[in-house]
């Protein structure tokens, strides 16, 4: 299990690329993993008011990776259908094509908005 507590897209994005590969992910889905924890990141900022939010890396099982992030607003995140034109609203509905599923666990002081990814759905 790796926590960070960060506001860096690229450290965030580099610790998770780090994990995948220490457990032998291909690259492909390393990638879409890191597009998922930006979109998460971001919602963190920008929805959580969190200028710091924290990172849980976590192997829950050999085939299975998790990647929480914890924010300290309690508005619990759903996807929404956003019109054609607009320029943001798109970033669950991504999670949710990148990766094998995800959810959000309310905590004492905000929730975590977590994903997971199964090495045999890469």
């Amino acid at each position: 299990m790796r926590h960070l507590n960060t506001p860096s897209l690229a450290l965030g994005r580099q610790s998770l690329q780090d994990a995948m590969l220490r457990l032998g992910w291909a690259p492909s889905p390393i990638f879409d993993a890191e597009l998922a924890l930006g979109e998460l990141l971001v919602n963190a900022w920008r929805h959580g008011n969190t200028p710091a939010p924290v990172l849980q890396i976590l192997a829950i099982s050999p085939i299975t990776l998790r990647v929480s992030v914890f924010d300290e607003s309690p508005v619990i995140p759903h996807p929404c259908t956003p019109s054609l034109l607009a320029e943001s609203g798109r970033g669950l509905q991504l999670v949710e094509g990148l990766t094998s599923r995800w959810g959000v666990e309310p905590q004492k002081r905000g929730k975590a908005v977590w994903f997971e990814c199964d090495r045999d759905a890469a």
